[in-house]
């Protein structure tokens, strides 16, 4: 009864700090899970009475975030990055060293409940994996030295605030810089201009300056801020985006971690132009060593006039700033998921239109940006337009900051105007016999050696910013068959083409990638991927079928050589299937096995 009671206050408590609001939800679930290791029956029918909300939605939310558990997890929770520039850094032997060290099964709990270990997506730690959680926390440069104190640390119960810091030091490689990385930026410069010159003549600047939402789709962000402007409402939002998500992807990391003055003050700045009082930033969950730095930043800025009410002593200009975030759910990327997040829902993607300029957070009107696009208006509301139209090319202005990963010398953050040829970037990042990148992460797109000399713009290749760099020595399939698993584990479910589509093309991959494919099974992957691309109710399912059809066409011998014939093998054996029953019956004789004429007419469309 005691126990139960405590339980209950510890939930009151959380939620009351949340003002006892549904649209909070994932915070409070987050927070109730820090409390206590997982979220219990008990603690889900208590957070559900506290809203006044059915269990059954705080269930269903619990288990739609991977980082919510609704089952037992151990004291220190340790998930080994799994992307696959972590892979090829060795992070899988490091995973199954570390639980042998610990003597736990991988996805299971030790028996005395005080570690559990296993794997998560991409943490944005591309730059210096391996790379690992714990209890959200990132731990980065792993290695068997560092695992061997880890193992020490966790069993003499160490608290994580006692671990030595270099355990969780996230530097930010910023290996070239421009106008946005490399230029001295005054705080509270964008919302003097603002205040100065008026909402419309920043507009007409942002406009000049051509500026494209740097995600990767490319909208126009001067179009995006006036349509929100003139929305209908006098409530509307501004949301950041920094739930970067696409593997092989931090660069926002570091804007976030560096440069985060500046990204609040495009906010403040893009609030004051569209009339909103209100912001938000989604930052992903693997992000979560940044938040009391963040929030220092935000204290600070108000205490200076920067944020809050009367911001430079204008009573008019009034704007404040929450962090919100995000739970491991790859798909809040996609700017309707992630308000559907915000709104403490399912992170499903909505119908468009209307879009979120019109009918956004809570259905008002709301610009959301990522971080990158936030950081570049502020700099172009004081130095203007022109001046950031400069640099680019006809359909790509500006600089694009890249994270680059995987076979290079100096992995990190290069920023270079648009237009620059992916060779100079290679080059320069020292990626030595390169035989092939994947850009943008896993929806984006893989092109090979033949292709070096494109530009990165939106006339050639776009990108949301990542370079994953394959040399020689690597079996491209093993990266496709990593992208194939992740699609399927990020899927949200919501539509059929994707949540069978993903599955369906991982096996495929997986049976030609254990040497049982065949023709037939590269052209069934083709036709799949058309499918989903057509078929598929967002983007996630949409692009989940890239990797495949672009290395089908960029690397066809990599597929090639791993195929057992020509025409069709079925992934499953039938006959080995039929050994229980052949062994239960007494049945060795030819009439017991099928031929492999049988197997063929069976296994045929």
């Amino acid at each position: 009864m005691a126990e139960s009671s405590t339980l209950a206050q510890t939930i009151r408590d959380i939620v009351q700090r949340h003002d006892g609001l549904p649209t909070r939800l994932l915070q409070i679930l987050r927070e109730t899970q820090d409390s206590l290791t997982w979220l219990s029956p008990a603690a889900v029918e208590c957070v559900a009475g506290e809203l006044g909300i059915s269990p059954d939605k705080v269930r269903n939310v619990a288990e739609f975030y991977s980082f919510l558990y609704t089952q037992p997890r151990g004291s220190y929770d340790i998930l080994f990055s799994d992307n696959i520039t972590d892979r090829m850094l060795g992070s899988r032997e490091l995973l199954h060293y570390l639980c042998e060290r610990l003597g736990v099964e991988v996805n299971a709990i030790r028996a005395d409940g005080r570690v559990s270990v296993g794997a998560t997506s991409c943490t944005g730690m591309c730059d210096q994996g391996p790379a690992a959680l714990v209890n959200g926390y990132a731990l980065t440069c792993l290695d068997k030295p560092r695992l061997d104190r880890i193992v020490d640390l966790v069993n003499r119960q160490t608290p994580l605030a006692e671990w030595p810091r270099e355990f969780f030091e996230v530097v930010s490689n910023i290996r070239r810089a421009d106008i946005l990385l490399g230029r001295h930026f005054a705080d509270g410069a964008a919302l003097r201009a603002v205040l100065r010159r008026g909402p419309e003549a920043i507009l007409e600047e942002m406009v000049k300056s051509g500026l494209r939402g740097q995600g990767g789709a490319g909208f126009k962000s001067a179009a995006k801020w006036i349509s929100c402007r003139n929305a209908p409402g006098e409530v509307k939002y501004v949301v950041c985006n920094a739930d970067e998500g696409e593997p092989g992807t931090f660069k926002d990391r570091v804007l976030m971690q560096d440069f985060a003055d500046l990204v609040f003050e495009g906010m403040t700045l893009c609030g004051r132009v569209i009339g909103a009082r209100q912001g938000f930033v989604y930052l992903r969950g693997e992000y979560r060593y940044l938040v009391d730095a963040l929030q220092a930043t935000l204290r600070r800025r108000r205490e200076v006039g920067l944020l809050g009410e009367a911001i430079l002593g204008d009573p008019g200009f009034c704007f404040d700033i929450d962090i919100h975030m995000g739970a491991g759910a790859y798909v809040c990327g996609e700017e309707s998921a992630l308000i559907e997040s915000l709104e403490g829902k399912h992170g499903v993607p909505r119908i468009r239109p209307p879009f979120p300029t019109t009918h956004g957070y809570l259905n008002k009107p709301t610009v959301v940006n990522n971080v990158e696009t936030f950081a570049a208006t502020a700099k172009i509301a004081v130095e203007g337009g022109e001046w950031f139209a400069s640099r680019g090319t006809a359909e790509s202005k500006g600089t694009k900051l890249l994270s680059l990963s995987g076979d290079c010398e100096r992995p990190g953050i290069y920023e270079y105007p648009f237009g620059v040829t992916v060779r100079r970037v290679l080059e320069d990042c020292g990626a030595r016999n390169a035989q092939g990148i994947q850009m943008a992460g896993p929806a984006g797109h893989m092109i090979s050696a033949r292709q070096f000399d494109r530009r990165i713009c939106f006339e050639d290749l776009a990108t949301g910013g990542s370079f994953m760099v394959f040399d020689q020595s690597r079996d491209i399939l093993d990266g496709i068959r990593n992208f194939a698993h992740f699609f399927v584990h990020e899927s949200c479910g919501f539509c059929t083409p994707c949540r069978v589509g993903t599955s369906l093309m991982r096996d495929l991959v997986d049976k030609i990638h254990a040497g049982h494919g065949a023709r037939y099974d590269l052209e069934e992957m083709r036709k799949l991927g058309r499918l989903m691309q057509v078929a598929c109710h967002c983007g996630l399912g949409q692009t989940a079928p890239n990797p495949v059809l672009d290395s089908l066409d960029q690397f066809p011998e990599s597929w090639e050589r791993r195929l057992r014939s020509t025409t069709f093998e079925p992934a499953f054996d039938l006959n080995a299937a039929l050994d229980d029953a052949r062994r239960l019956t007494g049945r060795s004789d030819p009439g017991a096995y099928l031929n492999e004429e049988d197997l063929l007419v069976g296994a045929m469309p």
